[in-house]
Order: structure tokens, then C-alpha cells, then sequence
């Protein structure tokens, strides 16, 4: 079942610009293994993270620094890692799985999130097991 879906775009040159004025963003929106990355390719994860928050329906429990965009190569598919309260605000929600398409092109960067929970099947399942 279909929890929430989420867009983002993001104008590369005005978010690059945004970075340049304020480096502390740097720090406060990437992980270091997303730091390492060029500006494009952080301005779709920083789109990415927008639509996972728009996805959820807002920011509460969220925190930029517990989701990660790795690279993961070329042939596979990019996805979320969430961490801390980020990752139990999700499970709260009965979120079971993520999706997450990029791309950029054209100065700009877009982000698909959707969000997916579990079956309802399983999620009688789970409850009947912790009886």
C-alpha cells in the first residue's frame, strides 16, 4: 500500500549558489560519504530528501544528516539509508519500504520518493504474532 509520494526540483546553478554563499549547508544537510560528491549530483539529494519529507507529509521526527543518498554505481538503483530517529519516525509511521528515482539534467535535479508500507496481510500477521 501506497503511504505517500513526494516530488522535488531543484535549480542546480541557484543551489549551488545557495552552497557558495553559506558553506555551513555543507554540513548541515549531507552526510560526509554526500559531501564527497559534485554540486549536481548533491543538489538531487538534497531534492531527494525534500521529497521524502513531502512524501511523510511534513518534517516532524526528521533529520537531514539520517538520510543518506549514497552513490551506489551506475547500474543500481538509488535508495535511501535512514538512521536514528529519522528511521523509527518512518517504521512509526508504518512505512516498510522506500523508492527513489533521480535526475538531473538540463540544470535542473528531480527526486521521486515514494513510500511504501507494509501489506495488509502482514501487518495482521504482525499484530497477531506480538499477541
Amino acid at each position: 500500500m501506497i503511504l505517500g509520494i513526494g516530488v522535488d526540483m531543484v535549480d542546480i546553478e541557484r543551489f549551488e549558489g545557495q552552497i557558495t554563499r553559506s558553506p555551513a549547508l555543507m554540513r548541515r544537510l549531507f552526510t560526509d560519504h554526500e559531501r564527497e560528491l559534485p554540486l549536481r549530483s548533491l543538489a538531487a539529494r538534497y531534492a531527494a530528501k525534500e521529497a521524502l519529507i513531502k512524501a511523510l507529509g511534513g518534517s516532524d521526527g526528521v533529520r537531514w544528516q539520517e538520510i543518506e543518498v549514497p552513490r551506489l554505481g551506475e547500474r543500481t538503483a538509488p535508495a535511501y539509508v535512514l538512521s536514528g530517529d529519522t528511521a523509527g519516525t518512518l517504521a512509526a509511521r508504518g512505512v516498510a519500504r522506500t523508492h527513489l528515482s533521480l535526475s538531473h539534467d538540463g540544470g535542473l535535479a528531480l527526486a521521486y520518493a515514494v513510500l511504501e508500507g507494509a501489506p495488509a496481510g502482514d501487518e495482521r500477521d504482525r499484530a497477531e504474532a506480538a499477541e
